[in-house]
């Protein structure tokens, strides 16, 4: 269970022993002078995430808060290649521990054993960085460009990741691609992670999935018959209409197809943005794809006894959350954002910001995580307001204890969302779905 020792302890020994291990390890620290691995640390996370644009000599004063001086051109130095890869194998050891709210969650995703929501996201770098993180594109291969993944259980706020790739890697080359769920899971994954056979292994296994279809993929009729999906549609004349069919020329798999038309202006954009991708892309737009812009298009093994039409479409909406949280971590969090142009200070940069990100995760799932009507934009701005407090008193646990909780009830106090009256939120949403529910 999720809370505030639990947090206080985990924090503790990452940020102090394993911190000066991987130090060691790494070369970043040879002889501990003036700074240790566990106080290096701490400066730059806790700095980064008070302040994501901090100066060297706003660092300089959060080292001063874990009592370390050192000045600005001294941290400046200690910016290397090996402070880089220290921070790096920090964020991995962070993100192998998983912190799981306990609190009831709302009836529609405690259907689930869980709701696994995967994303990606790109973060564009200069392309000195290329032979550390390639991307995508360039004669010689020159760009560079960091993908992070991440899985997030929607249902209890667990997070998975973010895990580093090469931003030129194929999402189902991802480690979230592995990912085992339990049996009576949801996985809502990016079409990015569109696959057939992971689809099936996860039918055999009873875990259930819903995406959005992939145009171009094969369907069929119950009883195998092919099903020429346009054609299908422009016979309808429902809004809303679901099918049983067989997805893949190969695989078959049993699932439902669910069909919902958009609104006229909804359908346009999509076409603009098609039209555009081709345009970007250079490639042919296929007169099918700005047919089916009409339509939002699932297929789920999720059977209809288990969940309706209109709750799986709610579910494809919440799917977005993840995307939201990438944002938050990119308008606020600013890991895509650098002072310095010089290549070890921007992956220290990064890396830091990731680790600060992934506490706020943890703190966040102590006690917000229960409210359904959560803001996690107002949450973060009291996070990063108590970040410099927390380096302050990191090293007495009692105190650092007291700081926690005084945060939970700061966020407590105000990091809720209004309910809207036209778009709703997720949580109206979700709350539309209880028996009598209005959202």
């Amino acid at each position: 269970m999720a809370n505030i020792t639990q947090l206080q302890q985990t924090m503790t020994i990452l940020l102090t022993e394993i911190a000066d291990q991987l130090a060691k390890e790494s070369g970043v620290i040879i002889r501990e002078r003036k700074l240790k691995g566990s106080t290096f640390a701490q400066a730059l996370i806790f700095g980064f995430l008070s302040k994501p644009e901090a100066t060297y000599s706003e660092l300089s004063q959060s080292a001063a808060s874990v009592e370390v001086w050192i000045s600005k051109q001294g941290l400046e130095q200690r910016l290397t290649m090996k402070a880089a890869e220290f921070f790096r194998l920090l964020l991995d050891k962070m993100v192998s521990y998983q912190f799981v709210s306990q609190s009831k969650v709302q009836p529609l995703l405690d259907r689930f054993q869980g709701v696994f929501i995967r994303d990606s996201s790109i973060i564009q770098l200069p392309k000195e960085l290329s032979e550390v993180w390639q991307g995508v594109g360039g004669s010689q291969g020159e760009n560079a460009a960091l993908k992070l993944q991440v899985c997030i259980e929607y249902a209890r706020g667990s997070l998975q990741g973010p895990y580093l790739q090469d931003g030129r890697i194929h999402d189902q080359k991802s480690p979230l691609d592995r990912l085992e769920l339990p049996a009576g899971a949801l996985d809502l994954a990016d079409l990015g992670f569109f696959n057939l056979d992971v689809f099936q292994q996860q039918s055999q296994k009873d875990i259930f999935w819903i995406t959005r279809y992939k145009a171009g993929t094969y369907l069929y009729f119950s009883d195998g018959r092919p099903l020429s999906l346009l054609t299908w549609l422009k016979a309808q004349k429902a809004n809303q209409i679901e099918l049983p069919v067989l997805v893949g020329a190969q695989h078959r798999i049993p699932c439902r197809l669910l069909a919902a038309k958009v609104p006229q202006e909804v359908a346009d954009q999509r076409r603009r943005r098609l039209r555009e991708y081709a345009r970007k892309k250079q490639v042919a737009l296929r007169p099918e794809l700005l047919a089916l812009a009409d339509w939002t298009l699932v297929i789920t093994n999720v059977p209809e006894e288990k969940l309706s039409l209109r709750e799986a479409l709610i579910l494809l909406r919440i799917r977005w959350q993840v995307e939201l949280l990438f944002k938050l971590w990119k308008s606020q969090g600013k890991i895509d954002e650098w002072r310095s142009q010089k290549p070890a200070r921007i992956l220290c940069e990064i890396y830091a910001k990731l680790i600060g990100l992934v506490i706020m995760q943890w703190i966040l799932i102590i006690n917000l995580w229960k409210n359904a009507d959560r803001s996690l934009v107002k949450a973060m701005k009291v996070v990063q307001k108590f970040a410099l407090t927390i380096a302050l008193f990191f090293r007495n646990e009692t105190m650092l204890t007291e700081v926690l909780d005084k945060l939970q009830k700061c966020i407590q106090a105000d990091s809720r969302i209004e309910k809207r009256r036209k778009k709703h939120s997720a949580f109206q949403l979700l709350n539309s779905c209880l028996p009598n529910g209005n959202a």
